[in-house]
């Protein structure tokens, strides 16, 4: 097997600051307002921070040094920055943010069509997948945070420094294309909601050109801050929330059924389709490359230990803590649906188009009519999980072709790509509905197809000394998350064959241990022979 030599100008978190000596200090004091004295000259320190903004100029970065939220008490808790020091809720609030806003991608319309559809034709049945997949999910974004923290460099912009130019320009035309698959979903989701506000009223391609004004939201926000910006999610995310507890409430689903949902599996035939759309849409290709970018709005040195490992720890309980919180919208959804429709005639034909009517002929009007807080729900996901995808599109174009625009022109460069082609699917399908659903599913199979796209070279990166330094994965947490990843990887396959034996003789053994030796082999060959190409000086 070949080494992966880095670039001559990547450097390791290791090397670095055997290479840079002189500077990273005076670097560190001028961006942290200098918690200890320093003898360096004013003249000279003008001079130093005029060199790293320059730097900072010569290549594109997630966030500006200016932009970075400062730890308090970050330094002086490690003077040799080796250490981790003991826990501290101050800094897990400091840190917490970034998880919340990539959990919004487990929270979007295409999600949420995938819960209602398990709820209305597999019932209670599927819970237990819906729990199993969120976790996976999270190991996924833990590693993903993982890489953006050690090497203070997102997914992206690894893939283009560690890959030949070939390479990486194929994996970000793969990421734009899930982006843009994800974008359509979340659009027309936010399309539909303010159809149902409106009592139709606005038509879908009205509400797209509506949704297509987060763009400007986010530019506005984005402008006061990362802590405002993650405020407004915040709220969004506690819309759902209340939102869907609501619809919960009034539902009152089955509580026995529910926790014999959770703890004992069960998957049959007949509801296999709605068990590879749970699998599948909890992993968004587009949400790994954002993840490994959001966390670096904090400043931390990748050449400190301590600082490095500290935050990874602080942000692996915050990631957690907002995946559970998805999780548990998603169960509301779920439970909401199979207690209405499971076994009801409607459950074959339910969608996100007219899950609103069916909600208001199920369970009446009542003081506030379901329907208006399912919309509430709806377009709360569909704004916030558009919004975090304009954010997506600005790191992806950025790190693979390392553009130095300005924030707002690639901002509506990315929002355009997305906007146009959902107007053509509004007008195309504004008045089907069938085949708008028909449509999701298709792209829900658009995005299993890139997933693969987005694992492997993460999972190929975080298992390079040369790229991770101390903080590289281990072979078994390697060979660990290989095997969690193969149902995501195995997934395209599988939404051909939904109704046939084919799927089902593909997820049989996964019980077997001759299946996890076999997934682990052919993981590891994809994974070095494919794409982990040796880079030369190209």
């Amino acid at each position: 097997m070949n080494l992966i030599t880095p670039p001559s100008n990547h450097a390791t978190p290791n090397s670095h600051s055997e290479s840079l000596p002189q500077t990273d200090e005076p670097e560190q004091e001028g961006e942290s307002h200098r918690l200890l004295p320093s003898p360096t000259s004013p003249k000279s320190e003008v001079a130093l921070i005029q060199t790293t903004e320059k730097s900072d100029n010569d290549e594109e970065a997630a966030y500006e040094a200016r932009e970075k939220i400062l730890i308090a008490d970050f330094e002086l808790d490690s003077p040799n920055y080796s250490s981790v020091p003991p826990f501290s809720f101050k800094k897990l609030w400091l840190f917490t943010g970034p998880g919340f806003l990539m959990s919004i991608a487990f929270l979007d319309p295409g999600n949420l069509e995938g819960d209602l559809q398990a709820g209305a034709i597999a019932g209670y049945s599927l819970l237990w997948l819906l729990m199993w997949a969120t976790a996976m999910g999270l190991l996924i974004q833990l590693l993903s945070a993982r890489i953006g923290v050690a090497t203070g460099r997102h997914l992206a912009e690894l893939c283009r420094e560690e890959y030949p130019n070939w390479a990486a320009i194929l994996l970000w035309v793969m990421a734009e294309l899930a982006l843009i698959g994800a974008d359509i979903q979340e659009v027309i989701g936010s399309a539909i909601a303010i159809q149902i506000l409106s009592r139709g009223f606005l038509p879908l391609w009205a509400g797209v050109l509506i949704t297509a004004a987060d763009c400007f939201i986010f530019l506005l926000l984005e402008n006061y801050g990362v802590r405002k910006l993650e405020a407004v999610f915040a709220f969004l995310i506690t819309t759902m929330g209340l939102s869907f507890a609501w619809m919960f409430a009034d539902a009152k689903p089955s509580k026995k059924e529910l926790l014999i949902g959770l703890l004992v599996p069960k998957l049959s035939s007949r509801t296999i389709r709605q068990a590879v759309g749970v699998v599948g849409c909890v992993i968004m290709p587009h949400n790994v490359f954002l993840h490994s970018a959001l966390v670096q709005s904090r400043k931390v040195d990748p050449n400190k230990k301590g600082q490095v490992q500290e935050a990874i720890n602080y942000y692996s309980i915050e990631c957690t803590a907002a995946l559970f919180v998805s999780f548990i919208i998603n169960l509301c959804v779920t439970t909401v649906f199979a207690k209405g429709f499971y076994g009801s005639e409607q459950a074959d034909g339910i969608g996100l188009v007219n899950a609103g009517q069916y909600l208001e002929e199920k369970y009446g009007g009542g003081l506030f009519p379901i329907l208006y807080i399912w919309g509430i729900g709806l377009l709360a996901a569909g704004t916030s999980s558009t919004i975090t995808g304009t954010y997506a599109g600005q790191f992806i174009m950025g790190g693979f072709l390392n553009l130095r625009l300005k924030k707002s022109l690639r901002a509506l460069i990315t929002r355009s790509c997305a906007i146009i082609p959902t107007i053509i699917v509004a007008l195309i399908f504004n008045k089907s509905e069938s085949s708008l659903d028909v449509l999701n599913e298709w792209l829900n199979v658009l995005q299993s197809i890139q997933i693969p796209f987005a694992l492997i070279p993460l999972l190929t990166l975080l298992s390079k000394e040369q790229v991770m330094g101390a903080f590289k994965i281990g072979p078994i947490l390697e060979v660990s998350q290989q095997f969690i990843s193969f149902p995501f990887l195995s997934h395209p396959c599988s939404e051909y064959h939904v109704e046939g034996k084919y799927l089902y003789a593909a997820v049989a053994p996964c019980n077997s241990s001759a299946f996890l030796i076999g997934i682990v082999v052919l993981l590891k060959s994809i994974s070095w022979s494919v794409l982990a190409i040796p880079t030369e000086q190209y």
